[in-house]
């Protein structure tokens, strides 16, 4: 084409004619000015963010989509020209239309390259300059037009600065509404939401998780909506122990989460209890001999321990998880038919008439106790706890009593004794007839003995079982009564009478002040602790109610008629029959969830709530003696035709389960209070515990006990047997005293204890004949009668 006059121009623009200029000037708002220069500046992109909507209006053409070679930018030039106004709105004159400055596209056959839109550094750069004005402008606009502009700018920004924009935006507009409303509205809100949705929302960040865990008032009110809170007595001793192994172990370090609160691992135990048991149908299991062909009498789970008694007279301590024996305690010379553990202490009371400490960590045996003249029938550790103590003058005190740990024996010589239970380091002590088998252990002076507390007389037939809590027992006798004792003054409170056959079992409940017995009458009876009344009589059974179980919720009694039956413990009601044996019950345990109970061939397990059978774990087998669970733990001992098997059942096995924790029954739980060494430090402060208090023996005492030195000869014909003592006890070679300055460089505790030396085995007697040891069935029921000639020791 020619030109009529030179065209000024150069690379990229053009002066514009005179003639080519808009006569009529118009001017345009910063609105519309801003989206001309978005619609322009959308050409010059060559990849748009997807998902933009590009701003309509425009009756340009696009530019053509083929990719070409790019050119370096030109260099800026510092010359103002007059097409480039200093301003980012256009001019009087207006813009050149795009399409002047967008060639066309060239043929397909054309190969040169295609030339890129202007980049007009010029305009950016005075852009930017003028960024002040541009802001005034903004924030003199109306909200709306502020939100439209802003929407403009966003749609037309790339992802890079979007990411920019929230990262910024994020932190600025969120509110952490758990963190800033008080805590009780907080509770409130958490209340509305069930476990599932707790759980999910406990995953959004630490510090939701620290508010939920640690929230009680959540926790309770969870319980209590799923109904698995049961009076508070059973919560409150969870929690007790929770914070007390917590202190034991010490804190967690500071960079970690808080720990949660006992109520909500309380819930998440009690919610794996009622679930899993029921729907896991296939938990692990394993099965392996203990005991030879014995008789298993006794089965105990104690932390992450099975403990087994046999009348083989030996116990033997076995791994759950993998079923080896761990260690076998032998020592006793007669079957073994109680026992009670805590921590690493194991007690047990033997046909031998003896009573046995043992070290479950090295498996030695420190501490022999004799006194009772016929079988320990019955045992129990007594921890200390809080309980309401009634004054005289009628008005009630919260106190804790024992203030040490305490051990209580039941025998069939009609009596019991208490003792203190000794602790880890103290002086060890055995009877003169633990290391003689020639000597009586019946013979042995508890007197001597700095453990012996108590001997409770008063039955007339053999004591066959005893339960204790605080400074409250209660113990049933083949004398057809039950008594109630008070452990640290030895008074007898209350002699229930009503029964009219031999009691074979009973249960205590101090936080309700009752307590159970069932008899051979076939009859439950429930008694007043506070006047000793016969509260209700629960008849049903038409055999004898050998075995008894107290919850909160639940009283079970277990006969030989081949059921159990489920009562109310407040009214009496009788709630459900278990009837589905065919022989009688031999074992059962119970929870709030559950009843486990054997019988001849079968271990069977029953919904408590609504009586239902729920499933058989055994089948097939002679009969089952013992059955314990705990948490996720399973554990049953039976005789399979020729030998003696324990079966181990894992109900857990899931992520998440190392947090079940289980509740032994009674709530007694291994976990000793700032409280109990509070009692010990401030002894001398409080005064002296008569529970506490150790015999001081001067040398002048024991002079005068050793003065005279009589032959003891004891010819006494039992009922069903024949015992023979020797004609003279052995003397201890070692002192039976020791001066202050030893003990204090021993660094225990000693408190002027009277310190007993272990007898010498190979002190002389004038018997060499071995005394028989009777079976089971042929120890005397009756008190022997002691020759109270003073004797030498």
């Amino acid at each position: 084409m020619q030109e009529d006059e030179q065209v000024v121009s150069g690379k990229g623009w053009r002066m514009i004619k005179p003639d080519e200029a808009s006569d009529t000037r118009k001017e345009v708002g910063l609105t519309e000015a801003i989206e001309r220069y978005g619609r322009k500046r959308s050409y010059s992109v060559e990849n748009m963010m997807e998902g933009i909507e590009a701003t309509t209006g425009s009756t340009t053409n696009a530019p053509p989509r083929k990719k070409v070679k790019p050119a370096p930018p030109p260099p800026i030039s510092t010359t103002v020209m007059s097409a480039a106004p200093p301003s980012p709105l256009p001019s009087p004159n207006g813009s050149p239309p795009p399409e002047n400055i967008w060639p066309s596209a060239p043929p397909s056959g054309h190969s040169s390259p295609q030339p890129h839109a202007p980049v007009q550094p010029d305009l950016s750069l005075a852009t930017l300059l003028t960024l002040p004005s541009l802001l005034a402008h903004f924030s003199n606009l109306p909200p709306q037009l502020q939100s439209h502009v802003l929407l403009t700018f966003l749609r037309h920004s790339p992802l890079p600065v979007l990411r920019t924009l929230h990262s910024v935006l994020t932190p600025t507009l969120a509110r952490d509404f758990l963190s800033l409303l008080p805590a009780e509205l907080v509770s409130l809100i958490l209340s509305y939401l069930s476990f599932a949705d707790l759980a999910r929302a406990s995953r959004v960040s630490k510090t939701w998780r620290a508010i939920i865990d640690s929230d009680p008032v959540l926790w309770r009110e969870l319980l209590k909506t799923t109904k698995i809170w049961f009076g508070g007595n059973t919560e409150n001793a969870f929690a007790d122990a929770i914070f007390a192994r917590r202190r034991r172990l010490g804190t967690p370090l500071s960079s970690s989460l808080p720990l949660p609160h006992p109520y909500k691992m309380l819930f998440k135990s009690r919610h794996l209890t009622r679930t899993r048991w029921v729907q896991n149908q296939n938990p692990k299991r394993i099965t392996f001999p203990a005991h030879g062909r014995s008789v298993v009498t006794c089965l105990i789970f104690s932390h992450g321990r099975i403990i087994s008694a046999s009348d083989d007279h030996s116990i033997h301590v076995y791994c759950p998880v993998t079923g080896t024996l761990v260690r076998s305690l032998d020592g006793h010379d007669g079957g073994v038919w109680a026992l009670a553990a805590t921590k690493n202490t194991l007690v047990s009371g033997s046909t031998d008439r003896t009573v046995r400490i043992w070290d479950l960590s090295t498996g030695r045996c420190t501490h022999v106790f004799g006194g009772h003249t016929s079988t320990v029938r019955c045992l129990a550790i007594v921890k200390p706890e809080w309980i309401d103590v009634q004054n005289e003058n009628g008005t009630t005190t919260r106190e804790k009593w024992p203030k040490r740990p305490l051990i209580v024996t039941g025998s069939r010589d009609h009596s019991l004794r208490v003792w203190t239970l000794p602790r880890p380091g103290d002086d060890e002590y055995r009877c003169y007839s633990a290391d003689d088998t020639e000597v009586d252990p019946s013979e042995d002076e508890v007197d001597d003995n700095p453990y012996h507390r108590v001997h409770l007389e008063g039955h007339d037939h053999a004591v066959r079982a005893l339960a204790a809590r605080g400074r409250t027992m209660i113990s049933g006798s083949y004398d057809c009564t039950v008594r109630v004792w008070d452990i640290i003054n030895g008074a007898c409170k209350w002699v229930l009478v009503g029964h009219t056959q031999k009691v074979y079992s009973v249960v205590l409940d101090i936080y309700r002040g009752l307590a159970c017995s069932g008899s051979m009458d076939g009859t439950v009876r429930v008694w007043d602790l506070n006047t000793g009344a016969c509260s209700h009589m629960l008849q049903g059974h038409t055999s004898l109610v050998g075995l008894l179980g107290l919850s909160p919720s639940h009283l079970v009694s277990a006969a030989a008629d081949s059921t159990l039956r489920i009562w109310d413990p407040e009214t009496g009601e009788l709630q459900h029959t278990l009837a589905a044996h065919n022989g009688a019950i031999t074992c059962f345990q119970h929870d709030e969830f559950k009843v486990l109970s054997g019988s001849d061939g079968t271990l069977k397990m029953w919904d408590i709530r609504d009586g239902t059978q729920v499933r058989d774990l055994l089948t097939g087998i002679v009969g089952v003696w013992q059955v314990i669970f705990e948490g996720r733990w399973c554990i049953a001992a039976s005789n399979r035709t020729d030998s003696t098997v324990l079966d181990v059942w894992d109900f857990g096995g899931e992520d998440g389960d190392e947090e079940w924790v289980g509740e032994p029954p009674g709530g007694l739980y291994d976990e000793d209070t700032d409280d109990e060494d509070e009692f010990d430090v401030n002894e001398g402060e409080l005064g002296v515990d008569p529970m506490d208090q150790d015999v001081e023996v001067s040398p002048s005492d024991l002079d005068e006990a050793f003065a005279e030195d009589p032959d003891v000869a004891e010819d006494e014909e039992d009922r069903l047997g024949e015992w023979e003592a020797p004609s003279k006890l052995p003397i201890p070679t070692q002192p039976a005293t020791r001066s202050l300055g030893s003990r204090l460089e021993s660094h225990r505790p000693v408190r002027g204890r009277l310190l007993l030396a272990p007898a010498d085995a190979s002190s002389s007697s004038t018997s060499t004949r071995s005394r028989p040891l009777p079976t089971n069935d042929e120890t005397p029921t009756r008190p022997r009668i002691r020759n109270m000639i003073p004797r030498r020791r």
